[in-house]
């Protein structure tokens, strides 16, 4: 479905060449779209390496804002519905949790006069968990997954489709980890830290 919706995104804009004006120092950006979290293959191990996790994919609406510092420099706050993640433990299915991960990056416009715009960014992420449940070999057991600071890299596009709309693609790189507990004891630390790769449209105010 992302892919789709990349690929329709990315013959829209190019498609389309209407006259623009230059990201300036004072803009609000709004972006509202979707996005899918992509864990690492490797999240790994719980019980002293007796238990391999895998956590799965997840794919929610998100929206961004972000104000324009400069014509290049903007300030990016990336909000979205709560993600919800399945966890597997030596493979078989073992409970699920939810997250929300509000990460603030500082971000570069490389071309802000353009029609296409490329952008980079780098900042820092927390992400809350909630709703652990438990399931399988650990049903019956309370999970609880503690919340997580990390940092975070962003790389995207922007295609200007006119005065103050735009479509987009981006990527984003975050550092997850959260330490986990079971009916309270310490088990280990899961490692996500996903790929999260989304499309969105904008609206520049």
């Amino acid at each position: 479905m992302i892919r789709t919706l990349l690929a329709v995104s990315v013959l829209a804009a190019l498609s389309a060449a209407p006259a623009v004006r230059a990201h300036e120092a004072g803009d609000l950006i709004l972006r509202v779209g979707a996005h899918t979290v992509d864990p690492k293959s490797d999240n790994g191990s719980l019980a002293g390496g007796a238990l391999a996790v895998d956590v799965g994919s997840s794919t929610r609406p998100t929206f961004a804002v972000e104000w324009m510092l400069t014509d290049n420099l903007g300030l990016d706050v990336l909000a979205s519905l709560p993600f919800r993640h399945d966890i597997d433990l030596n493979g078989a299915h073992a409970g699920s949790t939810k997250h929300l991960p509000p990460t603030v990056s500082l971000q570069w416009h490389f071309n802000p006069r353009g029609t296409v715009q490329p952008y980079l960014g780098a900042g820092i992420n927390y992400t809350l968990f909630s709703g652990e449940r438990s399931a399988g070999p650990i049903a019956g057991t309370d999970l609880d997954l503690d919340a997580s600071w990390g940092l975070a890299a962003h790389a995207g596009i922007d295609f200007r489709l006119g005065e103050r709309w735009l479509l987009g693609i981006d990527a984003r790189w975050i550092d997850i980890d959260t330490d986990v507990r079971v009916d309270g004891a310490d088990v280990g630390t899961v490692n996500i830290d996903p790929m999260v790769f989304g499309v969105y449209a904008g609206y520049r105010f």
